[in-house]
């Protein structure tokens, strides 16, 4: 066992997740398989919520956000620095999503003596390196944040953008997405998670003729979404059997449903809410859309082809990093409705096709972005600078952080 005590800091976590935070909670409990000490420190999104939990083993703590503020943070950021102040000599290494206000509290807080990480999450006009450009404290941030250790691009583009925008070269680490590897897919497989989410949602029932396609993403105005609905509407036309479920939540879904029910899509079209696992739910499904214009490669999109599902995305830089076009899915210009329309009813109707597509598609996850090699590359950058240890350390979180109950669930 190596001991090692590593403290992850992320805005989002179990249960209420999406596929980048996904990807470091596989990484935090890898770990502790591994024999370290994994603490996230997270927001604690509704105050129903227990401020500490236990999930597969990591410990989890979750700060308020401070409802006094306009957005909400900064009680937050400030529970994260006094964590850190009040807790030195109790971590080893700390990893932090996201290069924003968050990373330069938790660097203010560590000081010099730890190693600090940080990985890029987004990229593009939305992203962190263009944020620290154009958001109010984000030069400032920028400078503190250049003192990082190391940070971490998971794609192709967010490296390129973090050497664009100044940080050292032989700091900057491309280090892909991991997902958990799955078995190949089988009629079987589909019907019984179709019959398991019917189960549990019974608005989700559908029969095992009923082609299903799904999105999975926060649900808001960059997403590709309204290309998705006109482009739906041409599908729904020539194959009235076939369902599309938009998985996830965020700020269009009551424009979502106003859409759906203008565009006569109610019943075809379904807003699934959302899951805490994927598995499920890419398994019921025949068919993974990313209709998003953006610049970040999807983790959601990843694990649709860890599950074996052929993909239909836009042909940007980002995906062509995980998908070549008639091999592993289809690529479609962005904004382009109608191309859209097309590659889903080709799918729908060539059922073979999309067998061989999806079946190209887990080979090409599985050998690219599987979860041990991530976790292999990411332990290799780790242990620079963590020299090994011949005793067990005092548990992390030993002491009570201020402010925050004793009390601990249990998942998984």
């Amino acid at each position: 066992m190596s001991g090692y005590r590593i403290v992850f800091v992320a805005r989002r976590f179990w249960p209420e997740w999406d596929g980048a935070s996904r990807t470091l909670g596989a990484l935090a409990a890898a770990l502790v398989e591994r024999g370290w000490r994994a603490t996230v420190l997270t927001v604690q999104q509704y105050p129903r919520w227990s401020a500490m939990l236990r999930w597969r083993g990591v410990a989890v703590v979750r700060f308020p956000l401070d409802p006094t503020s306009r957005r909400g943070e900064a009680g937050y950021v400030r529970s994260l620095g006094r964590w850190f102040r009040e807790h030195r000599g109790e971590y080893d290494l700390v990893y932090v999503a996201g290069l924003r206000h968050d990373a330069h509290a938790v660097l203010g807080a560590v000081g010099r003596g730890v190693p600090v990480v940080l990985r890029a999450e987004t990229t593009g006009r939305w992203g962190d390196c263009l944020w620290q450009i154009d958001a109010r404290d984000g030069r400032r941030i920028k400078q503190r944040t250049m003192r990082a250790a190391a940070l971490i691009g998971p794609s192709e583009q967010a490296r390129h953008e973090l050497i664009a925008a100044g940080y050292p070269r032989d700091r900057v680490h491309f280090i892909p997405y991991g997902v958990p590897t799955q078995p190949p897919r089988d009629a079987a497989g589909r019907t019984t998670a179709r019959r398991w989410l019917a189960a549990d949602r019974p608005e989700l029932a559908l029969t095992d003729a009923a082609p299903l396609a799904v999105f999975v993403s926060r649900l808001d105005h960059g997403r590709g979404l309204d290309v998705l609905l006109a482009a739906w509407r041409g599908v729904a036309a020539r194959r009235p059997h076939a369902r599309l479920w938009l998985v996830g939540h965020g700020p269009w879904q009551a424009t979502l449903q106003q859409r759906i029910d203008a565009a006569g899509l109610d019943g075809r079209v379904t807003l699934a809410g959302r899951f805490d696992e994927v598995d499920t739910l890419l398994s019921a499904a025949d068919v993974f859309v990313s209709p998003s214009p953006e610049a970040d490669l999807s983790v959601a999109l990843i694990e649709a082809m860890a599950a074996g599902l052929p993909v239909v995305a836009c042909d940007r830089a980002c995906n062509r990093e995980a998908v070549d076009n008639e091999r592993q899915g289809l690529l479609v210009p962005p904004g382009d409705a109608d191309a859209l329309a097309s590659a889903l009813g080709r799918l729908i109707d060539q059922p073979e096709l999309a067998r061989r597509l999806g079946a190209a598609a887990q080979v090409r996850a599985n050998e690219r972005f599987a979860l041990a090699k991530m976790v292999d590359a990411q332990v290799t950058l780790f242990e620079q600078w963590l020299a090994p240890r011949e005793t067990e350390p005092r548990p992390l979180g030993s002491s009570q952080p201020s402010g925050v109950r004793t009390c601990f669930e249990t998942n998984g």
